[in-house]
């Protein structure tokens, strides 16, 4: 019996029962739709809507399909087209008619969005886990490399020194604030859709806060009609994972710069990095590479979701159904890169005599050069100009800084005088104490400061559904 089609004369064309058909995907909600389901049962028999000893038959009926289903010995059924009704019906199989008081109460509309939000919770929980994890691999080999000096880079160009260290924490902030962006997508998305039924809530004498407790939400939605139609969370969640996204493609892009033989500052373990058909010298980057392709197809289903919703009226519309593969696929994309990198990261050699001979030509000291003649009385903008010839003459004449003789210095200003060369490359990354700066000082502070953040936060996934927690 197909429970949709009750009024109908005709059975529906395959075509169209496949084209309209969820279930080869919204099967995976199979869990958060029973907990859902039995946790509105449970509501309705305390209300009087139905007897307690059908509410328990329902209850039995719904946990031996979950068993049935994690089995694997589940009857998916493409007519029945989604995970709702698949259930549904399976549970009439099993317990009768009574199976039909089920659904008292509630709307399929109300009951999607009801199973998308259990589901994405559960997500950003694991989502902020697996960041903390990546966090502290980033931590670990920046902790490792402490007092390495390395060039730091504009426009990919050497600039000025900077400690390894410092450009690794460089991400463990771009990771915080993902987490941070992650709870607040949670705050908004603990939010119980169940009550509002099809679009204008239910006509029975319902407890909705009954069903927030049981569900472990934080408040019950206020708007049935915003409710039913409401797809932020979705677009949220996708968004906040486009940006996480983002910095790990930004960390993979230095990863495969820096293992290139034109860089050599890092070796990439040989459990993430694979060869070549044809070239045997070869050891490609490839997991750092696929993320910045996976990146693209995550920014793909944020504009897919936001594409479809830009001209939907209120309430509910079947366009709505499009938003489950890409955020499946999101989730599932983010969840693999974010695991993957935080493995890969512990495989990372520094090659410190590499990177030492990057900068032996010391050109990344003409700022510290100009700010010695800055401290000596000289105006900035002059002295970048003298600096600026200074690094023009080194550069023809094949020089570095602390290759050039006093006289040739002074041919340049007459402030230059013997304590230029006590301008080295550690007095450079020391002279940047303040908060924020790439000092020893600053960055072992940044390093306490990291690890503090990291003992702070509890597993959240061992948590209750709520995301309390402490983000410095």
């Amino acid at each position: 019996m197909n429970y949709l089609r009750h009024r109908f004369r005709k059975e529906a064309d395959k075509l169209a029962q496949d084209y309209v058909a969820s279930i080869p995907f919204d099967q995976r909600l199979y869990r958060h739709d029973i907990e859902g389901s039995i946790a509105h049962v449970k509501m309705l028999a305390k209300q009087g809507i139905i007897t307690n000893s059908d509410a328990k038959s329902i209850i039995a009926g719904l946990t031996s399909i979950q068993k049935e289903i994690e089995q694997g010995k589940f009857p998916f059924r493409i007519e029945l087209e989604d995970i709702h009704m698949n259930i549904e019906a399976r549970l009439f199989e099993e317990i009768g008619d009574v199976a039909g008081k089920l659904h008292t109460a509630r709307s399929r509309n109300d009951q999607i969005a009801l199973d998308l939000r259990l589901f994405i919770k559960e997500e950003i929980l694991k989502t902020i886990d697996e960041l903390k994890t990546l966090q502290r691999s980033l931590v670990e080999l920046a902790e490792a490399n402490k007092d390495v000096i390395m060039p730091g880079y504009t426009h990919l160009q050497q600039a000025q020194p900077v400690l390894l260290a410092h450009h690794l924490l460089a991400y463990f902030e771009m990771f915080q604030r993902d987490k941070e962006r992650f709870c607040d997508c949670f705050k908004r998305t603990d939010v119980l859709p169940l009550g509002s039924g099809a679009l204008a809530g239910v006509s029975y004498p319902i407890d909705r806060e009954f069903v927030a407790r049981e569900l472990g939400f934080s408040k019950v939605s206020t708007n049935s009609l915003d409710t039913v139609s409401d797809k932020d969370f979705v677009i949220e969640f996708e968004a906040s994972a486009a940006l996480t996204m983002m910095h790990l493609s930004r960390l993979a892009e230095e990863l495969i710069l820096w293992s290139s033989i034109e860089f050599g500052f890092i070796e990439i373990g040989e459990a993430f990095t694979t060869g070549s058909s044809i070239m045997p010298q070869k050891k490609n980057p490839d997991v750092a590479e696929l993320a910045r392709g996976k990146t693209g197809r995550v920014y793909g289903h944020l504009m897919a979701i936001l594409t479809t919703m830009k001209a939907l009226p209120l309430a509910y519309n079947r366009d709505t159904q499009e938003d489950k593969e890409g955020l499946f696929d999101t989730v599932d994309t983010l969840h693999s890169t974010l695991r993957v990198f935080a493995e890969m990261l512990k495989t990372i050699k520094v090659n410190v005599k590499r990177i030492r001979e990057a900068i032996k030509r010391d050109y990344l000291l003409a700022t510290d050069l100009a700010d010695y003649l800055v401290k000596k009385g000289t105006p900035f903008r002059e002295a970048h100009s003298v600096v600026a010839k200074l690094s023009e003459y080194a550069v023809n004449k094949d020089k570095g800084f602390h290759e050039l003789s006093l006289s040739e210095y002074r041919n340049f200003s007459p402030l230059f005088s013997e304590d230029v060369y006590n301008i080295t490359l550690e007095s450079s990354v020391a002279a940047r104490n303040i908060v924020g700066g790439t000092s020893p000082q600053q960055v072992e502070a940044a390093l306490t400061r990291a690890s503090e953040i990291l003992r702070s936060i509890q597993n959240l996934t061992q948590r209750s559904k709520k995301c309390r927690t402490k983000l410095s």
